[in-house]
């Protein structure tokens, strides 16, 4: 029955794809350099990633504004997630999908698979207030157009992540975000592993756009991009604060977005693939 299964994948498949199994392997693999790279190199990758998901985040915004059609800032949003994985450079989100395994395999460490998040996430964090600094600048000329319509969009963002759970109460509020994240993560994740299952650039570009565009298009939470968008809004009036940002929606998001990536993305997929829980011996095995 395996031999079955895996001959209809071969039927499947072009020379420029790679097999479902492969796919997993792969994501072993780059689980194990994610957690093993430098902590400098994880905090630029970081850094500049979070600069790539700002600047595209202002054109789905410039878009749905000028427009009037919100779908299509999510269909150009995806080109973040391209430049990111096509560069090499650090998504905390994708770390979330794939060092997991890793660590469950046994391939690293707690202390490494710890230490990749914990880096990503600084590298984040600095780069998205750097990058909100920066879009105040543009978008407000320094301080002097509060009300363009890019800043009113951003405002109107922000507080719909953060006031408009509060108007739902703690209860209702963190659970719906949480849950928002944990899927989003699941789609953004296999954003990243469904780059693996091409060898070509327009064949990673095009697996890549599927989910990403999905995930936004829904509107679920990210928290790489809303470590950009929170602070964006506040600098530009969003009456939030630190509180608002970070109980609200930061802290339940990085969660939700962990258990996202790690059980349904890394999990899921090698529990789809083999006949035992990653974290388990083979069943051959003694």
């Amino acid at each position: 029955m395996a031999a079955d299964s895996h001959a209809v994948e071969n039927v499947l498949l072009t020379e420029s794809s790679v097999t479902p199994h492969e796919i997993v392997d792969s994501m072993i693999a780059t689980g194990v350099y994610k957690a093993t790279r430098r902590r400098h190199v994880i905090v630029v990758r970081a850094i500049l990633s979070s600069f790539v998901f700002g600047a595209v985040t202002m054109l789905a915004g410039t878009m749905a504004t000028q427009t009037g059609i919100p779908i299509l800032g999510a269909l150009v949003f995806p080109i973040a997630l391209v430049i990111v994985i096509l560069l090499g450079l650090e998504l905390l989100t994708s770390t979330m999908g794939l060092v997991p395994l890793a660590w469950w395999r046994h391939e690293v460490t707690t202390a490494h698979m710890w230490r990749a998040m914990a880096f990503a996430l600084l590298g984040h964090i600095i780069g998205g207030i750097l990058f909100a600094v920066i879009f105040w600048a543009i978008v407000t000329e320094f301080g002097l157009h509060l009300d363009s319509p890019l800043a009113a969009w951003m405002r109107d963002l922000a507080e719909h992540k953060t006031l408009g759970y509060a108007e739902l109460g703690w209860g209702r509020g963190l659970g719906l975000v949480f849950l928002k994240a944990v899927l989003c993560n699941w789609l953004v994740s296999l954003g990243g592993v469904m780059a693996m299952s091409s060898r070509t650039t327009g064949g990673k570009i095009a697996a890549i756009w599927l989910p990403i565009f999905t995930f936004f298009a829904l509107g679920w939470e990210h928290s790489v991009v809303n470590l950009f968008v929170i602070p964006a809004g506040i600098l530009v009036g969003a009456p939030i604060t630190l509180g608002d940002w970070w109980l609200r929606n930061e802290i339940p998001v990085l969660i939700g977005n962990l258990i996202g990536g790690a059980f349904l993305t890394g999990c899921g997929l090698w529990l789809s693939h083999h006949r035992w829980l990653p974290w388990s011996r083979r069943p051959d095995e003694s």
